[in-house]
């Protein structure tokens, strides 16, 4: 499986640096999702499982008492150290399916951009086990395609995003399947009665150029690309950057593209 690449440093720190920025508008939907659930009671303990290099974890710690993130992978565990200054998170080295904590003891268990990774159904009955009477699991990712727009240039940048979707894909993980699905199975693995399933949750991500070609470098299925041929992955780079910047011409460098994602989230509260 694919997910060994994670315990990479190199690409732990690709991944911290040019992964595509937290989508407040996801990060709002679950707090708002968890204050009303929870009945305006203080909110003591979130766990952010497979929290990587902590993008999902610092910004619960505000709404907490205390945060806990938590990884398998050591690599992404060290990088969200180095990245995290506020006093209430802390990481540990754990797996998604067998979390060192206490039954019935968390407020908030929150899976970003993760839950494709796990063993789903074992995944679903720990955070259950974990959650508090009235505790809530969200779960969250976006649907691997993107659309930009830019002055009359939005059909062509986004023909080549297709393509370079096209590209990545076949170097798919089976992980890709939970995602295309929009976490469908996750939602039915979960087994509480009161969930949600959200769709089609649309955010806009302003992103320069260099940033869209470390984004194309910080998704899984490039890192498998770069693997099993190094040059042809980093050619490919080059010339998709190459191809941006001819249709974009003088302001390549200098002009915000708005990214349009598309994320799908998981909710879930237990009684």
């Amino acid at each position: 499986m694919a997910v060994y690449l994670f315990n990479k440093m190199a690409f732990s720190s690709v991944y911290q640096k040019y992964m595509i920025p937290v989508s407040n508008e996801i990060v709002n939907m679950v707090l708002s999702y968890v204050k009303i659930k929870t009945d305006g009671r203080p909110l003591e303990i979130a766990v952010d499982v497979g929290c990587g290099s902590g993008r999902y974890t610092v910004p619960l710690a505000p709404h907490f008492k205390k945060v806990l993130g938590v990884d398998i992978s050591e690599s992404q565990i060290n990088v969200a150290k180095q990245h995290t200054l506020a006093n209430n998170v802390s990481y540990m080295v754990a797996a998604a399916e067998k979390l060192p904590i206490k039954d019935s003891s968390v407020d908030l268990v929150n899976a970003a951009l993760a839950a494709h990774w796990f063993t789903v159904n074992k995944f679903a009955r720990e955070a259950v086990r974990v959650l508090k009477t009235r505790g809530c699991l969200a779960a969250h990712a976006f649907y691997p395609s993107t659309e930009i727009e830019h002055k009359d240039l939005s059909h062509d940048l986004t023909t080549v995003m297709s393509e370079v979707w096209h590209t990545l894909s076949q170097h798919k993980v089976k992980t890709l399947e939970y995602m295309l699905c929009r976490y469908q199975n996750i939602y039915e693995a979960v087994p509480l009665k009161d969930k949600e399933w959200i769709t089609d949750i649309p955010v806009t991500i302003q992103m320069s150029l260099p940033e869209l070609i470390g984004f194309f470098q910080s998704v899984i299925m490039y890192q498998v690309f770069r693997e099993k041929d190094p040059k042809e992955a980093q050619q490919f780079l080059v010339q998709t950057e190459k191809r941006l910047q001819n249709i974009l011409g003088e302001e390549a460098y200098s002009v915000q593209l708005n990214v349009n994602m598309t994320y799908y989230c998981v909710l879930a509260c237990k009684y």
